[in-house]
């Protein structure tokens, strides 16, 4: 059976994706089993990457950055050189949240994070120094309706 398939497995990881900080002893009393159980079951899932990590997720608005950009790129470059050196500069720009490399008509979407339209045009104006790009859009989020970090496990 995979750590997955397990019933009490899917539990555990449903409980912490909504609480990472709930107490050993709180998980194993949720999925009725002893707390050293418990324990190694949680050290399990760590250990072979099903949870990847524990985070704190922090109010973007609270912390200046209110404004997210979609960014949509398309580029007419395709060799590995230009590849490595925009996934170097994707991950090594903070405002970068998210980042997908897509099928279809758009090549790259970026999700950007900055405090206003102001900040976004320095973020702009930084990434096109790093690496050139055929096309960039960008939309900008007027509400966000749902965000969240939780999977679908049940």
């Amino acid at each position: 059976m995979s750590l997955i398939s397990d019933k009490k497995n899917r539990i555990i990881l449903d409980a912490l994706q909504k609480d990472a900080t709930l107490s050993v002893d709180e998980l194993a009393e949720r999925v009725s089993l002893s707390r050293n159980a418990c324990w190694r079951r949680v050290k399990t899932l760590e250990e072979s990457g099903v949870i990847k990590a524990k985070v704190a997720l922090l109010d973007a608005e609270q912390l200046g950055l209110s404004l997210i950009a979609l960014m949509l790129i398309r580029t007419n470059q395709h060799e590995s050189q230009w590849l490595a050196a925009f996934k170097d500069t994707v991950l090594n720009l903070p405002e970068i949240v998210t980042a997908w490399r897509m099928s279809g008509d758009l090549d790259y979407v970026l999700q950007v994070r900055v405090e206003s339209v102001k900040g976004y045009d320095t973020f702009y104006q930084k990434l096109i120094t790093h690496v050139p790009m055929s096309d960039v859009s960008a939309s900008f989020v007027l509400e966000e309706i749902k965000n969240t970090t939780e999977l679908p496990i049940s």
